[in-house]
């Protein structure tokens, strides 16, 4: 029987703007599907809560604060090196201006457009989209 990949457990925020659009980030060079767009967030790490991750994740790779987050989600997904499973937030409340912090490429996407997405990525953006027209 094959070795099953490890689980990895990991928060990502959808940070959505006033306007209705959201904030995207391309995953930088020397990172498992570089060039790929993501919501920003990462591992959690031994002892965190999804939450306490989140916003120590948010605040190393946008330099923002977390205010308020709604846990929204969680999926998992395998992939060839890993099985992840995604913790997912509403980040509706933050301080300071999202800027790249680990080289990585932001954008604000109304209609997500960017170009190719994490494959966690894909189903979040259609059920967040949903999930605003409600």
């Amino acid at each position: 029987m094959a070795e099953q990949p490890p689980v990895v457990d990991a928060a990502v925020g959808i940070l959505p703007y006033p306007d209705g659009s959201i904030l995207m980030a391309q995953r930088p060079e020397g990172k498992v599907f570089a060039g790929y767009w993501e919501f920003p967030g990462g591992k959690i790490e031994t002892g965190e809560t999804p939450q306490q991750a989140l916003e120590r994740e948010l605040q190393e790779e946008l330099g923002i604060t977390v205010l308020s987050a709604l846990p929204w989600c969680c999926m998992v997904h395998t992939y060839p090196h890993a099985k992840v499973r995604l913790h997912c937030f509403i980040v509706n409340r933050w301080s300071g201006n999202p800027s790249s912090r680990e080289n990585q490429n932001l954008q604000w996407q109304d209609h997500v457009t960017v170009s190719p997405l994490l494959p966690t990525a894909i189903p979040l953006c259609r059920w967040f989209q949903d999930w605003q027209q409600s």
